[in-house]
């Protein structure tokens, strides 16, 4: 058999799965395990894996699974408990009466705090925190779903404290790398060069943004309009990249989105508050009953009414648990010598699962953050807030319906992906899954690999809403295309983290949730040829560098 027609064959789960969730539209939490059920039929049957050996497989991704639902279920905890307590509406209401100009209250709203909240939460929370907020600020429900959808990209590849990079991109790569390279070393180091490339064009967002939102919403149709506040939306941009960089750089993957964000909130409100580098000219919407407001925007929203919202809580004591969240990770993570040793110690390790050489897996309670500090700050704000036990009780219960469907989606996806991995060890005597859609993919494509690299990134959070998802289903195919090629695995994995958080613009999961929460479904193609042109412009900019960096200036990087 052909190696073109051995990678077209290994390729079909992944085409499986696409065609389930874009195509037919089904849920990850019933694709998954169709295509995990198939990869299995094709190692057991084409590439002649033992039966222990998939069953252990899979074991391995269902455990790797739930160290990142620990994950989920903290951030989505703390935000159910956020929501519970008031602290969302005192968070919501602090952002009114900062600017009347419509571009600023996006780049304030949209950039900056979906910044935030991806940090802190990630998995769809952003977009659907950010767009009801933006529309009762009196943006057009279609507007309001485009913004948050747009402006949720730079800041994913570090959502969920790092999730995308820490347990996507280490799962991915997990028994590819060789002895001498950490796996901690080659995950800080994806993480750094993720944060080099978004740094670059993630500056640059917030302009493309309120361009894309004066084009397609304004009153002229104009992207002049957008261009008029460029100043302080390039201002907005740098105030999240550069500490989201030097977070990166120093501390780790944990901590870029959710500190950066922190810091430069302050400077944007204040700036905004202070009309620093704002443009002169106030830009607004067209009046609903103006002709120039479409029909398919939606009903604007009673601002005067959500504005009127009764909330109890002060401004600071509803930060106060999102800046306990910042401040144990900083302590946590930059403890090396005491904390951190004393956290990694307590560990259950189960080294050759079913008795198979290299399928380990290894949970760590107290290092991951859904526990310490998610659950531990969700607990502590139970009595800081001075909420009911109802309130509390609903929003554990909230939050495990929630995490259902994820449940499903995740374990089957882990557990495919290391089926793919583990495909090498096989009785067919040919190259495991993995390495053969990678030798293939490299005849095809040859050095122009780091350009295609982010579109890959893109199709795998396309097609299941996920950046995590998109690293698991990708990354190891990517690694080991670089490394057929000798080229920076490092850099590729990066454009692969980076590819995935551009596609959260245009995931179609992402883009029916946000249409949900605006109550404008109906419009999600519609916003999905939109977000198209800054996710193909975010993209294609960042394989472009990716061949600078590989070729020209980072040739010596692993």
């Amino acid at each position: 058999m052909s190696v073109g027609m051995l990678a077209l064959i290994a390729f079909l789960p992944i085409l499986l799965t696409i065609l389930l969730m874009a195509g037919l539209m089904w849920p990850a939490k019933r694709a998954m395990p169709i295509a995990w059920a198939f990869a299995a039929i094709l190692a057991l049957s084409v590439w002649q894996m033992e039966p222990v050996r998939i069953a252990a497989a899979t074991i391995e991704g269902a455990l790797g699974a739930f160290n990142i639902l620990l994950i989920v279920f903290g951030a989505i905890l703390l935000l159910n408990t956020l929501k519970n307590s008031g602290a969302i509406i005192a968070i919501q209401q602090g952002f009114y009466g900062i600017s009347k100009d419509r571009r600023v209250q996006a780049i304030i709203i949209g950039w900056i705090f979906v910044s935030f909240i991806e940090g802190a939460a990630g998995f769809g929370t952003p977009a659907a925190l950010a767009a009801p907020l933006l529309m009762v600020l009196g943006f057009p429900p279609l507007a309001a779903a485009m913004i948050a959808l747009i402006f949720n990209s730079t800041s994913v590849t570090f959502g969920a404290v790092g999730t995308p990079v820490v347990v996507g991109v280490g799962n991915a790569v997990d028994g590819l790398l060789p002895e001498a390279v950490a796996m901690g070393t080659f995950v800080y180091d994806v993480g750094v060069w993720s944060a080099v490339i978004h740094g670059v064009f993630g500056t640059f967002l917030p302009l493309l943004a309120i361009c894309m939102m004066t084009r397609y919403f304004g009153k002229n149709r104009s992207f002049r309009e957008g261009l008029e506040a460029a100043p302080f939306a390039i201002f907005g941009g740098l105030a999240f990249t550069v500490p989201y960089f030097l977070m990166a750089y120093f501390v780790g993957p944990e901590l870029p989105s959710v500190v950066g964000a922190l810091i430069g909130m302050p400077f944007v409100v204040v700036a905004a508050q202070k009309g620093f580098l704002v443009p002169k000219n106030t830009w607004d919407f067209p009046n609903p009953n103006e002709p120039e407001w479409d029909e398919d925007w939606g009903e604007q929203a009673d601002v005067e009414a959500a504005c009127a919202q009764e909330c109890k809580m002060s401004l600071g004591m509803a930060w106060l648990p999102y800046i306990l969240i910042a401040a144990l990770l900083l302590i946590t993570r930059l403890s090396t010598e005491t904390l951190q040793p004393l956290m990694r110690s307590w560990r259950l390790v189960w080294e050759g699962i079913l008795g198979q050489p290299g399928v380990n897996y290894t949970l760590e309670p107290l290092w991951i953050p859904g526990i310490v500090p998610f659950v531990l700050v969700a607990i502590l704000t139970i009595f800081l807030h001075g909420m009911k036990g109802s309130e509390a009780v609903d929003a554990w219960k909230t939050t495990f319906k929630q995490l259902i469907p994820a449940t499903i989606a995740l374990v089957f996806a882990v557990a495919m992906v290391r089926i793919l991995v583990q495909s090498g060890v096989n009785q067919a005597g040919i190259d495991g899954m993995l390495l053969t859609m990678s030798r293939f993919a490299s005849q095809v494509v040859g050095a122009g690999w780091p350009f295609v690299s982010p579109f890959v990134g893109v199709l795998g959070a396309f097609i299941a809403g996920s950046n995590t998802v998109s690293n698991l289903l990708f990354g190891g195919f990517q690694y080991s295309v670089a490394e057929t090629l000798g080229i920076s695995t490092t850099i590729i994995l990066a454009l692969q983290a980076v590819g995935g958080a551009i596609g959260n613009m245009v995931a179609v999961h992402n883009v029916v949730a946000a249409c949900a929460v605006v109550g404008n479904l109906g419009q999600e193609g519609k916003i999905i040829r939109k977000n198209l042109i800054p996710a193909i412009i975010y993209a294609a900019g960042a394989g472009a560098l990716g061949m600078l960096l590989i070729y020209v200036f980072s040739v010596n990087v692993f």
